[in-house]
């Protein structure tokens, strides 16, 4: 008997609780590969529903300043594709919390796109976000992602038009990401005011859930954003908390009590 992704059954669990999930994301190996690890546990102590693990990259170019020095500073500390993986390895240890591993096309064809499947599932991994991955590209991989049990995350842009909506979805699995702002990653004042029509839309195209990020920073906005989708998406928010207290004592702390309420507000709705 096939054992459920762990994506899928969360969203499983979270729908017949009638609550919307929460997804954090961190850069791995920044400020340390040991503090993620950390704070990959802190988080899940917080009640974070999927965590995306950012495997660092040179050139991030669909982040902001913030991840991308994350990245910067994960590279230099030694992070690497296998090292993030034993990560994950670590999480499994202690953790069934789902896990995407976040990154950008090159990583994965240096490592070796079909070892990295291998041992990311190998090592526990749930799902694969690969930011610059079009739909006409992701076809002629289709097989090997079906095949490695990865589930296959999906982006989708304020300006991506119904057409295109239908064919980015048909190739996703576990959930859609939905990116509200056009741009790079980074904190906002303000959600945007067109999410709840977006939601909408992408409704028509897939029966998976909606997760949407981008700017979400504070307990208000995740409750607002929880309201009109499946989950809440935070990471430069977290992410600039690791780099100010990196190398502080309490760093997992830190991070959980910042994380907390972001949580709750996205469970309260």
């Amino acid at each position: 008997m096939t054992t459920p992704n762990r994506i899928s059954e969360r969203f499983r669990v979270l729908a017949e609780a009638g609550q919307s999930g929460f997804v954090a994301y961190i850069t791995a190996g920044d400020p340390s590969l040991a503090a993620t690890l950390s704070v990959a546990r802190a988080l899940d102590d917080a009640g974070v529903d999927i965590l995306e693990l950012g495997i660092p990259f040179s050139d991030p170019v669909a982040d902001g300043p913030t991840i991308q020095a994350a990245s910067t500073r994960a590279l230099a500390n030694g992070a690497s594709v296998a090292k993030v993986l034993n990560v994950v390895r670590e999480l499994r240890k202690t953790s069934q919390m789902p896990v995407v591993l976040f990154t950008y096309l090159n990583p994965i064809y240096v490592y070796g796109f079909e070892n990295f499947l291998r041992d990311a599932v190998e090592a526990g991994a749930d799902g694969l976000l690969i930011l610059d991955l079009p739909p006409e590209e992701a076809a002629q991989n289709a097989e090997f992602v079906v095949a490695s049990g990865l589930q296959p995350i999906r982006l989708i842009a304020p300006t991506t038009p119904p057409a295109r909506m239908a064919r980015i979805v048909a190739g996703g699995g576990g959930f859609i990401y939905y990116v509200s702002r056009e741009g790079v990653t980074g904190e906002q004042k303000d959600i945007s005011d067109t999410i709840g029509e977006q939601v909408a839309e992408i409704r028509r195209h897939t029966p998976l859930p909606i997760a949407v990020g981008f700017g979400i920073s504070s307990p208000e906005q995740a409750a607002a954003v929880a309201r009109q989708s499946d989950a809440v998406v935070v990471g430069s928010a977290i992410v600039r908390r690791i780099a100010e207290h990196g190398n502080e004592e309490g760093l997992a702390d830190r991070i959980k009590d910042f994380v907390s309420p972001l949580v709750q507000a996205a469970h309260t709705r």
